[in-house]
């Protein structure tokens, strides 16, 4: 009576060997990243923990970890200006949801116009427009201070809000235009064909299919007006008329006593609404990112 012997099957152990490498370089991989996050999220975490440890202990320690947990700063913070924070908040928000609402309504419609409508010139001026983006802030600064001032807005949000409703950013406009691009044409003849007029076909089926990258741009925008601090530094001397960064900027006095503890509470109070904001449209965000320019 004979047994088989037991033999070596070199395909399932070269199986083997791959999955345990694969498994390896995953394990590194994900190492990898939590590490490089953990990086990238330490100033934030320092910045949370110096918001409620004591201000003798701010800059003496590297810990995200505090000794001493106190909330003062925040009460400090909030009410401890001639003007109360709050105000900064809602100066902040007014500014930043006309800003969003400007530039959804002119930019949406110069990219529908570039997109769907036939117009004389419209390849030299869609050209000039993108020229725009290449243009430095600081190039135009003066001559639109000195129409502001002629206009008599200086002191006012209207520098900040009245140029979002002109079209001024050629970067949103060409994001839609890309999107707008992408949705067939067909449908246009079928809605000329019922009788529909340019205005309609916008308003009809244009805004109700651009979603994604109208919500795109209502992001970038929020974000990057209520993170503006050089516009509200040149066109607003009233610290009632303040928005949050410069409010941030008024805890730090160069000749005299500075409030690091109520500048940190106060900063982390200015992440919540964008984080909030990036939280809710999070999904339609990445959607409209990924589908801009992308045949239907």
């Amino acid at each position: 009576m004979t047994t088989d012997a037991p033999t070596f099957d070199p395909v399932g152990a070269n199986a083997g060997s791959k999955l345990f490498w694969r498994r390896v370089r995953s394990i590194l991989a994900h190492a990898l990243l939590i590490g490089a996050s953990i990086l990238m999220l330490y100033p934030l975490l320092w910045m949370l923990a110096a918001s409620v440890r004591p201000e003798n202990e701010i800059f003496t320690s590297a810990s995200i970890w505090p000794s001493e947990w106190s909330i003062d700063a925040y009460f400090r913070g909030w009410s401890g200006l001639r003007v109360s924070f709050g105000t900064f908040f809602a100066n902040s928000f007014v500014i930043s949801v006309l800003s969003v609402m400007g530039n959804l309504m002119t930019c949406s419609l110069a990219a529908f116009a570039f997109s769907r409508l036939e117009f004389g010139g419209r390849k030299f001026w869609f050209a000039m427009m993108l020229m725009t983006i290449m243009l430095p802030s600081q190039v135009t600064l003066i001559p639109q201070y000195v129409l502001f001032r002629d206009l008599g807005w200086i002191d006012t949000i209207l520098p900040l809000v009245a140029p979002k409703f002109v079209a001024v950013d050629a970067f949103f406009i060409f994001l839609m235009v890309q999107f707008f691009r992408g949705i067939p044409r067909e449908l246009d003849e079928a809605a000329q064909m019922d009788g529909c007029s340019p205005w309609r076909i916008y308003w009809k089926i244009m805004l109700p299919l651009s979603l994604p990258v109208m919500t795109t741009a209502a992001i970038f925008t929020f974000i990057w007006t209520w993170d503006d601090f050089f516009g509200p530094l040149i066109y607003l001397n009233k610290m009632g008329q303040y928005t949050v960064m410069l409010g941030l900027r008024t805890f730090v006095d160069s000749t005299g006593e500075s409030d690091y503890g109520g500048l940190f509470a106060m900063s982390v109070l200015s992440l919540v609404p964008i984080f909030v904001f990036f939280l809710f449209f999070q999904r339609l965000l990445i959607e409209g990112i990924a589908t801009t320019g992308m045949k239907r």
